[in-house]
């Protein structure tokens, strides 16, 4: 298969060493060229905060059609997640990246070139689809990429990138908000999609995949040059072989057995909880977030919100180091203990603002608690959901699993997105705080009852668990 960037030859020539090294750069190419992917999906979710007063005031928007431009690229991600459930299966998730970041582009400079606020919504759906099918494709394919010990660090990182991107959006609209070009703010992101793309043709395909389509040749060739050691190799492609046995797949499978049915909801449920956390929308109404706590200049509020950015990333980072150790579930429950902590406190914050009390100090302790809510956000719901999602599917099922749960992530997006307007008018800003801050407190609940713990468990040996019966949050023992 040309398409894999065989070069079987290299595999078996030179010394363990020299193969080892191969094998170290090959993991790393496959990790910064699907970590682009989440490069991209952080910039169009930073870029829009910056961009979107000044598309307001040109376009003279409302506040139903300011939602309508934030959430038509969920919109759109939904479908991409949806569609991508055929193109991963079907053409392989190396393709699948290649097909998200030439959309990326069309979608960026449609966006950027908008006469009106008609083109400006089809060119954020298109946006949206390749975003939908990055989202998709990118954990997948790194949790079929790597080893079981560094699972997590590696999805984490994608996660990472995605906060890198919308730290870099932030940073971007900062520099051009005082040109006001929200056109030049909207355009410019679509430079790293064109990195992606070249990136992406350099990679193999994932060895799961080619295994389910029946290229077992080339699974193992490609499974000897990411481990660089044959005995590791050959155990690894014996596990893949035999949860290759389940004659159903995809929706079959899940009509057929309800182990099956029970991971996918779970898997959409997890993506539930990661968006009703509130946390997306401090990203896409930052601004908006810090005019109600006083920040009254737009270069301040872009400020405040590069600090939320940074907290994102530098957060992201301090989980990529624990996430392996520690494991899946300590994170989570104490990444919703902060959030509820962070939303109920900006709730308060935000009532006293409402009531005239406009002492500066509340204004910084908004602030404080916005970056206290990114901080529980990035060290567990940001990174785990992503990592758990990836990792709880049965092999035969996992497209369809996985587009279950991307699809359920999106729509929650679009919800929150399409709402938070409509809900700071209908029941006051202190009020939508609370209501995220009790979201919170009922995840903990349900990470506790629900949630498995996978970290250095093998996807086979999960997937063996979960056919068995075992409680949900019993699979990753």
């Amino acid at each position: 298969m040309a398409s894999t960037n065989l070069n079987s030859e290299a595999v078996y020539s030179g010394t363990a060493v020299e193969q080892a090294e191969k094998s170290k750069k090959l993991r790393t190419l496959v990790a910064c060229a699907a970590g682009m992917a989440g490069l991209l999906f952080g910039l169009d979710i930073g870029v829009i905060s910056g961009a979107l007063p000044f598309i307001t005031e040109q376009f003279t928007l409302t506040s139903s059609m300011q939602e309508w431009v934030v959430s038509s690229m969920m919109f759109g991600a939904a479908v991409g997640a949806i569609v991508t459930l055929w193109i991963s299966s079907k053409l392989g998730r190396k393709k699948s990246i290649l097909t998200a970041g030439c959309l990326f582009i069309v979608g960026c400079l449609g966006s950027a070139f908008a006469p009106n606020y008609e083109v400006l919504l089809v060119s954020r759906i298109i946006l949206g689809f390749s975003i939908g099918v990055a989202s998709y494709v990118a954990p997948l394919y790194l949790s079929e990429m790597s080893e079981k010990e560094h699972r997590g660090r590696l999805i984490s990182m994608y996660q990472l990138m995605i906060n890198f991107g919308i730290v870099i959006a932030f940073i971007s609209d900062t520099v051009l908000s005082g040109t006001g070009s929200w056109r030049l703010m909207l355009g410019v992101i679509s430079i790293p999609a064109f990195v992606l793309v070249i990136a992406v043709t350099r990679l193999p395909d994932s060895p799961r995949w080619l295994a389910a389509k029946g290229f077992i040749k080339e699974t193992e060739d490609i499974l000897h040059r990411l481990r660089g050691d044959a005995k590791k190799a050959q155990s690894e492609l014996k596990e893949i072989n035999e949860s290759l046995k389940v004659k159903q797949e995809g929706f079959g499978l899940f009509k057929a057995n309800r182990n099956v049915r029970r991971v996918v909801f779970l898997g959409m449920l997890l993506q539930v909880m990661q968006q009703f956390t509130g946390m997306n929308i401090i990203m896409y109404y930052a601004p908006k977030i810090f005019s109600l706590a006083g920040f009254e200049s737009h270069t301040d509020q872009m400020y405040a919100t590069i600090l939320d950015g940074m907290t994102f990333v530098i957060m992201t980072w301090v989980a990529m180091q624990f996430i392996d150790k520690i494991g899946r579930k300590p994170a989570l429950k104490v990444g919703f203990g902060i959030m509820a902590a962070g939303t109920i406190i900006l709730g308060w914050c935000l009532y006293q603002f409402d009531n005239g009390n406009t002492q500066a100090w509340i204004s910084y302790m908004s602030v404080a608690m916005t970056i206290l809510c990114i901080a529980g956000y990035a060290m567990s719901a940001a990174p785990v959901v992503w990592i758990l999602c990836s990792e709880i599917q049965p092999l035969k099922s996992r497209d369809f699993g996985i587009a279950c749960s991307t699809t359920t992530n999106w729509v929650s997006n679009m919800i929150i997105g399409a709402t938070f307007l409509s809900l700071l008018e209908g029941v006051g800003s202190a009020q939508t705080f609370w209501l995220y801050g009790l979201f919170n407190v009922l995840f903990i609940f349900l990470t506790i009852y629900m949630v498995p713990e996978t970290k250095g468990v093998s996807l086979e040996k999960i997937e063996n668990n979960l056919m068995e019966g075992k409680k949900l949050r019993n699979i990753g023992c």
